[in-house]
């Protein structure tokens, strides 16, 4: 199967719960393909389960999509506003002798199902209604279905497994209306698609049952099918489908943690696509790299410790002046403010190989900006003893007219003060870092100080001596 049309892509999410990362990573292909090929990316809204359909889960899919930059170009489309239009399509699918009404009880399709599965057969509708002519006022609720061609069969090239066929023998006869009249999945996702003219339908290998039939929706339609690539799923460490045991479920709660849109992006990229060994891709290069035929067929697990490893990598290479807002929103969260303090992004820079988010980062950087410690005892333990306290004195006299006040002149002081006092440079340093940050880990002793200040450093200095 060909396709010329222009380069028409779209996410189609539905707002029944948070927007997770399988969701994503389809996001992300749909939209590196409209990308590369200078086409168009839409984003749709399938929210007919209007029990489990909330306003919450589409502020949720809008809010991911904005702080991932996985801009739309059209939408979003919402189908509950389509109704009218589905309805329609519906009575003219009728009218055409294309569809037709049911009104077969739940008990006489479970009877269906059991007799089938006891005589090893796939389970599917028999047909019992299709040449009732059951009209819209018969006395019991109708369902609408679709009526499946009964020989031939359904031929396709998926994007990323390669040709598939299935015989309609294999196929009953679709629901595309309930009893209440409104339209199921497999209808609206096929109207919506030959509407807006989607060229292209990325999406999930779950979907890959559907397919068949939708494709023959579009043709008893006269339309024209996508070309569809069905990606496998994220798997968790043990094989299984990614869930809420693996992961975070809400892609935005990554964000909350400390992560980075790029990062974050980067890593998805990876799950199931692939150009030689490359790991690290700025959003151009996935742009223009990106192929539908070099997606993997099996599963990929998702690994936070690789995750991690890319956040850190961003971390330390994009400019500190864009990550200092993400800094300080971090801290904020913490309750900490950074009035007074170093400016963020010497902190960024001071702290970035250190650690592997922004929200670890604002955890290791409290002390910068408040005098609220909170100590490891056994650090004091060990380090804080009366012998180095005599040091501490002497070094608050040096660090009061240490001019300039920069990490070199800092060093040679503390060298000095070591000096005098018998001490070894690092004899000197775990004691400062205990006192003048709670614990043993901090950047180097020097850029530490520099950060801190020289009032606060004397300050908590002094008081360690006191105390």
């Amino acid at each position: 199967m060909t396709n010329t049309r222009p380069i028409r892509t779209r996410f189609a999410p539905s707002p029944t719960g948070d927007l997770h990362l399988g969701s994503v990573r389809t996001a992300l292909f749909s939209w590196l393909y409209a990308k590369a090929h200078g086409g168009t990316f839409v984003l749709r809204i399938e929210d007919t389960d209007v029990e489990r359909s909330t306003q919450a889960s589409v502020d949720n899919i809008l809010e991911g999509m904005s702080w991932l930059g996985l801009d739309y170009d059209e939408g979003p489309f919402y189908q509950m506003q389509r109704m009218d239009h589905y309805q329609t399509v519906l009575n003219e699918l009728l009218d055409k002798n294309l569809a037709y009404r049911c009104d077969c009880t739940p008990e006489r399709l479970t009877d269906l199902r059991e007799k089938a599965r006891e005589s090893g057969d796939k389970p599917r509708y028999d047909g019992h209604c299709q040449h009732r002519n059951l009209s819209k006022d018969h006395s019991l609720p109708t369902v609408i279905r679709f009526r499946n061609p009964t020989d031939g069969d359904v031929s396709f090239t998926d994007s990323v497994r390669g040709p598939i066929t299935v015989k309609n023998e294999e196929l009953d006869d679709l629901i595309i209306a309930r009893s209440d009249g409104t339209p199921t999945y497999n209808f609206t996702v096929v109207i919506d698609d030959r509407d807006m003219e989607i060229s292209h339908v990325i999406r999930g290998d779950d979907h890959i049952n559907n397919t068949p039939r939708q494709i023959n929706l579009f043709q008893a339609l006269g339309a024209t099918p996508p070309i569809y690539a069905h990606v496998p799923m994220i798997l968790g460490k043990d094989g299984k489908r990614l869930s809420k045991r693996h992961a975070a479920t809400n892609v935005l709660s990554y964000r909350d943690a400390g992560y980075l849109p790029e990062a974050l992006l980067n890593d998805l990229a990876r799950l199931g696509w692939s150009h030689g060994d490359q790991e690290i891709f700025s959003r151009d290069e996935l742009i223009q790299l990106f192929s539908l035929d070099t997606i993997n067929k099996a599963g990929a697990v998702f690994n936070e410790e690789k995750l991690d490893w890319f956040n850190q990598h961003y971390l330390q290479t994009l400019p500190a002046k864009n990550l200092a807002p993400l800094l300080e929103e971090q801290l904020n969260a913490l309750l900490i403010s950074t009035d007074k303090g170093p400016a963020l992004e010497d902190v960024l820079k001071a702290q970035a190989s250190r650690c592997k988010t922004l929200k670890e980062m604002a955890e290791k950087s409290k002390y910068f900006y408040d005098d609220s410690l909170s100590f490891d005892e056994e650090a004091v333990k060990k380090h804080l003893t009366s012998a180095v306290f005599p040091a501490f004195t002497d070094l608050c006299l040096s660090l009061k007219d240490l001019s300039p006040w920069t990490p070199e002149t800092i060093k040679q002081a503390l060298k000095t003060c070591a000096g005098t006092h018998s001490l070894s440079f690092g004899k000197l340093a775990q004691p400062l870092r205990v006192a003048l940050s709670g614990n043993t880990i901090s950047p180097s002793i020097d850029l530490t100080i520099q950060l801190i200040g020289r009032e606060r450093c004397i300050k908590r200095l002094q008081n360690t001596v006191s105390n």
